[in-house]
């Protein structure tokens, strides 16, 4: 239940910077340190991208991982293995709502929103305010989200308030302003022509400054960190999350982003995110790299458990499905059924997949590839 105004405490609150943005100055020579690491930490996880046999094969566990910690900044708790097992019991693309708890859904639709983006940038869209409200609308089509006018923008004020819900720590701009400050932003966006990880820097704060929803704003806006850099080609692929690297340090984040609005430090907040993306390229480099090996590993391992020419079919599905049931590695991998119904009992004989539900009456097992979970839980 939302808290009255009158309730909260705008003692230590800060207001929205007015008519100061984009910032008219930059500590460049401070920045240049931190933008050359950040430049060569993401080149370099994207070079790591481009040599992977399939990388959204591959890759797609840091998916869910992304849409776990950012959907869980938010206060909306799942895990990778209840996103994975849910996806295995519902093959059909539907959201099943009614056997499964709505945080489940709720983090299925962050991956949801941001793949419909991405499928609208590369059929040449831009990011322009529909496709934002679009976002927002698929984001909170389901759960506590659903009764706050998904894919509207605010028609009144909110606020960000600590975690006790009654100390107001930043209020956004004005609804009455908000058309003005989004066209400002997205004009920012289309036509700066400024250092690209800077400006994405830049174009995330505003975007959190102006909280253009009544909720969601802080997954919509991580969103478009990775829709950006993948939209100016920094990376090849859509694959760089920085959600992990927030998370650890959220305190941070707001306070830097509060003084941007209270002092006009920008330049404290890029050095910031520019320490964000090197960190956490250096990070997503890491799983990708352990991934990478793991799937090299496997190779000469599925080929001497399974001694079928298939057994890369079956490789490429379960990175791709690490938690599966029986009924789709049969009907999706490209196996022929005849041989799909032998390999995942020689594979679990073997010790590569855990049986985690057992086949019952016409209902198939359900198969879990820890090695690869591990490399992804947090």
């Amino acid at each position: 239940m939302a808290i009255p105004k009158s309730e909260l405490s705008f003692e230590n609150a800060v207001d929205y910077h007015y008519d100061k943005f984009p910032p008219n100055e930059l500590d460049y020579q401070r920045l240049m340190k931190p933008l050359g690491r950040a430049i060569d930490a993401i080149a370099r996880f994207d070079q790591m991208l481009t040599t992977l046999h399939n990388s959204d094969i591959l890759l797609a566990p840091l998916r869910n991982q992304e849409a776990v910690i950012s959907s869980r900044m938010e206060g909306t708790i799942s895990t990778i293995d209840e996103i994975l097992k849910y996806e295995a019991d519902h093959e059909d693309g539907n959201l099943h709502k009614d056997d499964v708890r709505s945080e489940i859904i709720e983090t299925l639709l962050y991956q949801r929103a941001l793949r419909g983006a991405e499928r609208a940038i590369k059929d040449g869209a831009k990011l322009s305010e529909h496709m934002i409200r679009s976002l927002h609308q698929v984001l909170l089509s389901y759960g506590r989200g659903a009764r706050k006018s998904p894919g509207q923008l605010k028609s009144e004020q909110n606020y960000l308030v600590d975690s006790t819900k009654r100390n107001v720590l930043f209020v956004p701009i004005k609804p009455e302003l908000l058309d003005m400050g989004l066209s400002n932003l997205l004009n920012f966006i289309e036509n700066d022509d400024g250092q690209i990880l800077i400006k994405t820097a830049i174009s995330h704060l505003e975007f959190e400054a102006l909280h253009p929803f009544k909720d969601g704003n802080g997954r919509v806006g991580r969103m478009i960190i990775t829709l950006m850099l993948w939209n100016a080609k920094v990376i090849s692929a859509p694959h760089f999350y920085i959600s992990g690297y927030l998370e650890e340090r959220k305190d941070e984040y707001i306070h830097l982003m509060r003084e941007v609005s209270k002092s006009g430090n920008w330049t404290d907040w890029c050095e910031f995110f520019l320490n964000a993306v090197e960190a956490q390229a250096i990070q997503n480099l890491q799983v990708a790299t352990d991934i990478s090996k793991l799937y090299e590993e496997m190779k000469s391992v599925f080929s001497e458990v399974l001694s079928s020419k298939y057994s890369i079919n079956a490789l490429d599905f379960i990175f791709a499905n690490p938690v599966f049931r029986n009924s789709k590695f049969k009907s999706n991998s490209g196996i022929p059924a005849s041989s799909a119904t032998k390999f995942t009992p020689l594979l679990a004989n073997a010790g590569l997949l855990d049986v985690i539900v057992p086949a019952s009456g016409s209902r198939p097992a359900m198969y879990r590839f820890e090695p690869m979970l591990r490399l992804v839980r947090v």
